[in-house]
């Protein structure tokens, strides 16, 4: 079955994708949406600019499109995207998110598609080590709840900071994957990623006690191959 993947370049697209290859869909074309608006309903905001990359790596097509990012309008803007695809199905890395969820079933209903959620309501503790266990070096590129702070900006997603965000859990009810909208993160390699994303410049942006992390420059690079030698 021919898919499109809806990526962001963030770690919870990256798992749903990796996935959906694995179960063995022919996924041709990867579909980022950029938000002009920092406050979207449905999509991630920061770095935006780095699915580029994102789809080099991995690659497959990428096909980008602006949306308003103002709360339903966005809709009609992704269902004009997907509907000029010639695909049998849509990949989302929706968890949790009813909202999310409903509106991309809804677009998928009206255009014929099906709609593929791998991470479905799955335990948001088992897909954070599901993702370090797979080795996705994952970077912190924007956080927005209370009880982070700018340090987070650029941290990788490794064991310490999946304990850090089980405590933030427990005292300000912070999803651990982030599906609220209290952090976002960028996928820089995975175990099929053709090639590795290297960051070279970035800048913090931070205001009162929220911000991000934008990718000013980075580049793709070859991934070391492990040489077994004979015994």
């Amino acid at each position: 079955m021919r898919a499109a993947a809806l990526v962001t370049g963030g770690k919870d697209s990256a798992l749903a994708l990796y996935r959906s290859i694995r179960q063995g869909f022919e996924v041709v074309d990867l579909v980022t949406m950029m938000p002009q608006r920092s406050d979207s309903w449905m999509f991630h905001y920061p770095n935006t600019h780095m699915a580029d990359l994102f789809a080099e790596a991995v690659d497959i097509q990428l096909v980008k499109a602006e949306t308003s990012g103002i709360r339903d309008i966005e809709l009609a803007d992704l269902r004009q995207v997907l509907a000029q695809l010639s695909v049998d199905a849509v990949v989302s890395g929706c968890i949790s998110s009813q909202y999310q969820k409903e509106r991309i079933d809804r677009v998928c209903r009206e255009l014929g598609l099906k709609h593929i959620t791998p991470l479905w309501h799955e335990d948001p503790l088992k897909l954070l080590k599901e993702m370090i266990e797979l080795k996705m070096e994952t970077i912190v590129v924007g956080v927005y709840a209370y009880g982070f702070a700018s340090e987070w900006l650029g941290r990788k997603l490794d064991n310490t900071a999946m304990n850090e965000l089980i405590e933030l859990n427990k005292r300000f009810q912070v999803s651990l994957v982030g599906e609220g909208g209290e952090y976002e993160t960028l996928v820089l390699d995975a175990v099929f990623f053709k090639k590795r994303i290297e960051v070279i410049e970035t800048e913090k942006i931070w205001q009162g006690d929220s911000g991000y992390l934008l990718v000013k420059k980075a580049a793709l690079v070859n991934k070391r191959r492990i040489h077994v030698g004979r015994g």
